[in-house]
This record gives structure tokens, sequence and C-alpha cells, in this order.
């Protein structure tokens, strides 16, 4: 890792207004990346379709131009490894999702919502996992034929990841060392859904990281609990000599009582968690921000 040039990116999602922990997030990136004299991607992860706000995007990059955070290459910097923005790289990242499914890594999965509902019902703390794969309806369990038969019908399928029981997963974090992980905790996520023809954040944010040549993932500690499952993904494509260090920061904590600071501590108590006011464009609320005040 010590020869390779410091890439870092910050990735927001484009689902609503940039909150002050993600501007923080950001400048960590901003400062990791100067002083290693290496380079801050900006990149938006809009893989979520049903999450999306219009007017966000544009929002984010108007708040890092107000702070003076400014991105080597990315969304509106350009750059050599675009496009930056994930609904762009739909394409890129099929190509990945099919090596999985070839190599026997990923499997496709037809379980409709009723039918997992019913198996939560079932089975207390259900999980789709190996040990409760061989009963819901994928192409681990059904003929091949049926398979295609089900996929030409354009029935809705989802492709997860086959995680094997028995592993021990270790995740090296720059702040909290080394965190060992037992694979048996852990689900077969969902990477791909056919239903927008895009991947879930945990396949594209690999495979972007992989591409973008990204050394170092500086990122809030929400994210911690998936960082097994990116371990695992780097594995399973065979680039563990390529994969980024880790760093998981700790979270704004609310003023008074547990958890993450929120809009509503902020209303509360009389300061904005936003960097520039935000117009919501679904109720029409207006929410404080830094730069106004």
């Amino acid at each position: 890792m010590s020869d390779r040039r410091v890439r870092v990116r910050f990735a927001p999602s484009p689902t609503g207004p940039l909150h002050i922990g993600g501007v923080r997030t950001a400048l960590y990136n901003y400062l990791f990346a100067r002083q290693h004299g290496g380079d801050l991607v900006f990149r938006i992860e809009d893989t979520d379709s049903t999450r999306f706000v219009p007017g966000a995007e544009a929002y984010i990059i108007e708040a890092f131009q107000w702070l003076g955070i400014k991105f080597d290459e990315g969304v509106s910097y350009g750059g050599n490894y675009g496009p930056y923005r994930q609904s762009e790289r739909r394409d890129i990242y099929k190509k990945y999702v099919q090596r999985l499914l070839d190599e026997g890594k990923a499997y496709i999965a037809f379980d409709t919502p009723e039918e997992l509902e019913q198996k939560r019902q079932e089975i207390q703390n259900f999980q789709y996992d190996n040990s409760t794969r061989g009963q819901m309806r994928n192409s681990l369990t059904l003929p091949a034929p049926e398979v295609e038969k089900l996929i030409a019908e354009g029935k809705q399928y989802v492709v997860r990841f086959k995680i094997d029981a028995g592993q021990e997963i270790l995740v090296d974090d720059m702040i909290r060392g080394e965190v060992r992980v037992k694979s048996d905790t852990l689900d077969d996520k969902v990477l791909y859904k056919s239903a927008d023809q895009l991947p879930t954040y945990h396949l594209a944010n690999i495979v972007d990281d992989h591409l973008m040549e990204i050394t170092h993932v500086i990122r809030g500690e929400e994210w911690l609990p998936s960082a097994p499952l990116h371990v695992l993904l780097y594995q399973a494509f065979g680039w563990q000599d390529t994969m980024p260090r880790f760093a998981h920061l700790p979270l704004l904590l609310k003023p008074v009582g547990n958890g993450k600071l929120s809009k509503r501590d902020g209303d509360k108590l009389g300061f904005p968690v936003f960097p520039l006011e935000w117009h919501d464009p679904k109720t029409g609320d207006v929410s404080s921000g830094y730069r106004e005040k």
C-alpha cells in the first residue's frame, strides 16, 4: 500500500441535505489527502432509486463550494476514472455481478417480499443465509431450466452473495485496530436488483473503490457492520492486494441523551445541522443552515 498514491473518496447519496456529520467525514478525507499529497474523489452513490430526492445533489455540491472543500476529481470536477455517478455505471456493475454468478460466489433469488415475511413469521430472527437458503426459491434450490424460464418470463429477482459459514473475517481498521467477525453472523446480502437493474450499495461501493484505485476508506462508524462483507467481496474478486485501509470515525452525538445528532436536536436547541438552508421538496419544510446563520 505504501508505494501507491493515496486516493480517498467522499461518496454521499442524494437522499436529502448534507448532514454536518457528513461534512466532518469529508473534511477528514480532505485533510488526509492533502497530508499525503494524494487525491480526493467526489462520487455520488445514487443506486437506491426509491430514496432519490430532487435537488439534493446540487445542494451537496454547493455546500462544498461554500465550505471550501475542493475535490480533485469526481462529479462536476471531471477526471480519468468516471463516470462518478453510480447510476451511470450500471453496465460496469452488471459485468461483475455476472462474474460472481459464473464463479458460484453469488446466486439468483426469486423470493417475493410476502414469502420473505412469511419466513420471518416462521423462524425467529430469520436471516437469509447458509442455514436457510436451502428452504427458499433460488438458483441453488431450483432446477436450471426453471431459473431460466422465470428470468425469461420477466420475474423479478435479486442476486445474493453466497457467504460460507465457519469463516473468521478480519477487518484491519486504522482507528479501531483488528475487528474479527464470524461469517455465521452475516446474511447473504443482496448485491443486485432486477427491478431497477441497479446494484446495491455493497457491490457498487467495492467495484468503484477498486476501479477508482481508492487506497483508504474513511467513513462514519455506521458503516462498520458492512466492512466484513466488503472484505469478503474483495476476496471473492481476488482483489486482496489492493483492498483499501478502513478508518471508521465515531459519530457526532446528540447534546442530550443517546444516539447520533439529528435535525430534531438542532431544532430543539437552536442550531443548524446542515451547512446550507434546505427546502424539502416533498414537505415544503425549511431547515436552517450554517451559511445563513
